[in-house]
């Protein structure tokens, strides 16, 4: 007589196999939409307000501002012979200086992530590659736009009471000492976030930027032949400080840009980099 045989152990279920009948009526718990700009702009916005490289280069762009701004205005406050002409152009100096932590900022808003790697898992997390791009610039423009209007618009203020017997500013002079000058500057950090897209590198992209900022006027300053007369004054005209000085009716130049034209400038030339940084996004590797 045959021994009986053991039954065969049967393999367990795969617990990851493709549904079958007994999964046709099963609802995910957690609401699936399809990602959009909203979502990017949502992920950008919590990104740029929980690093800290914000809260410094932020804080040092206000404190540059503001405290310039009001040691300039008490130091021509206290020399009744300098008290001439339009209060608001002492904001100038602090904005040049603290247009550095804006570029610094751009730059490290996009290049921080090719650095750390961070950025394989954003565009993981975003496949759109344009999209992750344009999340990025719209969150940075917003916040730099409200940071320097409201640090121009409280130095404005103090200089109009600390400067007594000067000219009172007209509602053109506090348009464009506030917001066209906060539009020029978030541009400009914009510029250098296509910038950092590019270079992907930050020292790099930001030593391009700071030469960017200074090396035409410090050319300038030292063209003394003659023959180069032509390309100093062109270096002077549409150097960045003379264009920001353009906003509080200061000129390097009795010619060249005036009124608006800086902000014209430097939009066009933000427009063509940032294209050429979106389509390299798309053709490169991350």
């Amino acid at each position: 007589m045959s021994t009986p045989q053991p039954p065969m152990p049967q393999a367990a279920p795969d617990r990851w196999a493709a549904p079958g009948p007994a999964y046709a009526g099963y609802t995910s718990p957690i609401p699936v939409v399809r990602a959009n700009l909203s979502h990017a702009v949502a992920s950008e916005w919590t990104k740029i307000r929980s690093v800290r490289s914000t809260l410094w280069t932020l804080g040092v762009f206000v404190l540059l501002v503001v405290g310039i701004g009001l040691l300039a205005g008490a130091v021509v406050a206290g020399n009744s012979s300098d008290v001439s002409g339009n209060p608001l152009q002492l904001g100038f100096f602090g904005l040049l200086l603290g247009s550095m932590c804006l570029m610094s900022l751009g730059v490290l808003t996009t290049a921080s992530e090719y650095g750390t790697g961070l950025i394989r898992t954003t565009m993981t997390a975003c496949p759109s590659r344009g999209r992750v791009l344009a999340a990025k610039g719209l969150v940075f423009f917003l916040v730099s736009f409200v940071v320097t209007l409201v640090s121009t618009a409280l130095v404005g203020f103090a200089h109009v009471a600390m400067v007594g017997g000067a000219a009172d500013p007209t509602g053109q002079d506090w348009l464009k000492a506030t917001v066209g000058v906060s539009f020029y500057m978030a541009l400009l950090g914009l510029l250098s976030l296509a910038v950092g897209s590019i270079i992907r590198h930050s020292a790099g992209a930001i030593t391009i930027m700071i030469g960017l900022l200074l090396a035409p006027l410090v050319v300038a300053l030292f063209m003394f032949s003659e023959s180069l007369a032509d390309v100093q004054q062109f270096l002077l005209e549409y150097s960045i400080p003379n264009q920001l000085s353009i906003f509080y009716a200061n000129s390097l130049s009795d010619s060249g840009p005036s009124g608006w034209d800086p902000l014209w400038i430097v939009l066009g030339v933000t427009v063509v980099v940032y294209g050429a940084a979106f389509a390299l996004l798309e053709r490169r590797d991350v």
